[in-house]
């Protein structure tokens, strides 16, 4: 009995939406309403039935992302996408693991909800424009257009470097060590002198509110948060989003999802994830697919 095409290509239809929402929960969401429809085709009359998905897919979430612009606004503090544990083969597919880090999907917040479609269904998975201006609704000249403007929107401000798993790892996990164990000096070395910490708690944890520039304070809020628990911190190292990054426990519970920016050997973005309704896909790893 052949595989239904759905099931087939959901890991690819999840990390469609995924990249297009930054958010797991609506990225499933958004999987089980193309599901019903995909249940009421006859698939003997769809040509193309991973196309057909990818363009079911991309509408759904374009109208789910269009729906949360406003909620999005009215979030408490600065808001992250939620954090995937992933394999490490995903780190293979150096392109998908780009695509899926936490600094890219932060950038792609700052496109429009057209413009991040474009980029996601052109850059990430190559689809035709052709292909993209049916998934959109627009013309194959106006995707082009698009498509353009927000590469160069994305290329402004992605993270110019890329460095090398090992060296990832080796700097995470230094940093790790730094945080668990409250070494202030340590904390500053690994860091860029510039580094930005952002975190996310929704308002449901201790978070700040606004991004925290340069690395003495920086490293001060990091080695305060660890002295202010009644219980050491537990820190672990993981795969996160494609890419080493940490997770840490407070008294056995998970409270942050750590991702890190590293360039010329130093950290220069500091992600914390710490809303909990953000922090359940940690347990699993998630299959990524292109």
């Amino acid at each position: 009995m052949t595989e239904d095409p759905f099931v087939a290509h959901r890991s690819l239809l999840f990390t469609v939406a995924y990249e297009m929402l930054g958010s797991a929960a609506d990225a499933e969401d958004v999987l089980q309403e193309s599901w019903l429809r995909w249940a009421q085709v006859d698939p003997s009359r769809v040509s193309d039935a991973r196309a057909y998905l990818v363009r079911t897919v991309t509408r759904q979430a374009l109208n789910r992302l269009r729906t949360l612009a406003r909620s999005r606004e009215d979030y408490v503090g600065e808001w992250l996408p939620d954090p995937l544990l992933t394999t490490p083969d995903v780190a293979e597919d150096v392109e998908l693991a780009e695509s899926v880090s936490i600094a890219m999907l932060t950038v792609l917040e700052t496109l429009g909800p057209t413009e991040r479609a474009v980029f996601v269904l052109r850059e990430v998975f190559e689809l035709p424009y052709g292909e993209i201006a049916e998934a959109i609704g627009k013309s194959a000249a106006a995707v082009r257009q698009i498509a353009r403007r927000a590469r160069e929107h994305v290329a402004a401000r992605q993270p110019r470097v890329r460095v090398s798993r090992s060296e990832q790892q080796a700097v995470v996990e230094r940093f790790l060590l730094a945080l668990r164990t409250g070494q202030l000096q340590e904390l500053v070395e690994v860091m860029a002198p510039d580094v930005v910490l952002i975190a996310d708690g929704g308002g449901l944890a201790a978070a700040a509110l606004a991004p925290i520039h340069g690395v003495e304070l920086v490293a001060r809020v990091l080695a305060r948060t660890n002295r202010a628990e009644a219980t050491p911190l537990a820190t672990t190292a993981v795969w996160l989003n494609g890419a080493p990054a940490g997770r840490i426990e407070i008294d056995g519970e998970l409270a942050t999802a750590v991702s890190l920016v590293v360039e010329n050997g130093q950290i220069t973005r500091v992600y914390l994830v710490r809303n909990p309704r953000k922090l359940t896909r940690l347990d699993k790893p998630v299959e990524l697919a292109r």
